[in-house]
């Protein structure tokens, strides 16, 4: 005999049943959001900015890695981005700076999907200025990749400012389009991509070459002015003995990010 199926009417209960629970939830996160805002504020930290991307990227692999039915990556990922960046929210100030190259829809549906809602968003008509946004309290600048502006090579000038994130978080949402960048100091998370620029005037599959042969496997992302911008596997610090023999008179690691989540 077949179990007999719940009524309609009895999954609609459940749900409301359950949208009740989330929301009970949810609020004690928030509430719990403001009393670590409250505590930093009384050790003497309330002005330093919050956010933690590594941190960030460990929770939520955990999350994607808990068994479950029904609820995608995407979903889980968003939901939690949204609570997350609310949170930061709370912490101090936190703002947005986008340019978005040929395609600036796209880049602002990305760094929504990353940063969520609560963070207000300004849109700029060249990278100069988004990127200087990240040098203010609070500021991230999202930034796209494209062939025609090597705003990357600036922050070889700029070793307060990291790029600690690539958009989209999540391979499913399409071919990295964009990077983030703010004045923090980025960590390891055990499955991350250093992104690294040199002037070398070779090909890149010879600079591509030259690292592997001390152990780097690399990934040309772009190419232009002069400039050549690569993904290393791994996460690298700006000091690491591998990247100073590499290719180039003018070179050196800008940051890292995690690998996307859903892999």
């Amino acid at each position: 005999m077949h179990a007999k199926s719940p009524s309609l009417d009895a999954v609609r209960a459940r749900i409301d049943a359950v949208d009740a629970e989330l929301l009970r939830l949810v609020d004690e996160r928030a509430s719990l959001a403001r009393e670590v805002a409250e505590a930093k504020r009384a050790a003497g930290d309330g002005g330093k900015f919050g956010l933690r991307p590594a941190r960030e990227a460990l929770l939520l692999r955990r999350l994607l890695a808990t068994p479950g039915r029904s609820a995608s990556a995407q979903l889980t990922v968003r939901l939690w981005r949204e609570l997350i960046s609310d949170n930061l929210a709370q912490q101090g100030p936190f703002h947005l700076a986008v340019w978005g190259g040929p395609d600036p829809a796209r880049v602002v549906e990305l760094a929504r999907v990353r940063f969520g809602a609560a963070p207000p968003l300004n849109r700029f008509e060249r990278p100069e200025p988004a990127l200087a946004q990240a040098k203010t309290p609070g500021g991230v600048a999202i930034l796209a990749l494209t062939h025609d502006s090597a705003w990357w090579g600036r922050l070889l000038a700029e070793p307060k400012l990291s790029i600690f994130a690539s958009l989209p978080c999540l391979l499913s949402l399409g071919p990295q389009s964009a990077l983030a960048i703010a004045e923090i100091e980025v960590e390891p998370t055990g499955g991350d991509e250093t992104y690294w620029v040199t002037d070398a005037a070779e090909p890149a599959a010879k600079v591509e070459t030259a690292l592997a042969s001390d152990e780097v496997a690399a990934r040309l992302i772009v190419e232009t002015g002069g400039l050549k911008l690569f993904g290393l596997a791994g996460f690298y610090q700006r000091d690491d003995a591998r990247l100073a023999r590499a290719p180039g008179k003018l070179s050196g690691a800008i940051g890292a990010a995690p690998t996307p989540l859903d892999l």
